[in-house]
C-alpha cells in the first residue's frame, strides 16, 4: 500500500525536530504545521530510514500507534 492509499487525514507532514536513541527503541519529535507528533520506533528503523534532525516524513496515524515514512 501507497502513501497515497492511506487516508489523508491520518497524514502529518513534518520535519524530525528530535530523535532520542536508545539501545532498542528510538523516540521521534516530529513538527508539523499543527504541532508536535512524537513516534516511538526500532532503533534499527531509524538507522535503515536514516533518519536526522531535519529529515521531512509523514506521521502515519492509526488508533494504537504513530508510523514515519520518509519522504
Amino acid at each position: 500500500m501507497s502513501i497515497q492509499a492511506i487516508n489523508v487525514r491520518n497524514q502529518f507532514s513534518g520535519k524530525i525536530r528530535e530523535i532520542i536513541r536508545g539501545d532498542v527503541v528510538s523516540e521521534i519529535d516530529v513538527q508539523t504545521p499543527w504541532g508536535v507528533v512524537t513516534s516511538v520506533i526500532t532503533t534499527r528503523s531509524v538507522d535503515q530510514l536514516s533518519l536526522e534532525i531535519g529529515t521531512e516524513v509523514v506521521a502515519l496515524i492509526k488508533s494504537t500507534d504513530v508510523s514515519l515514512a520518509k519522504l
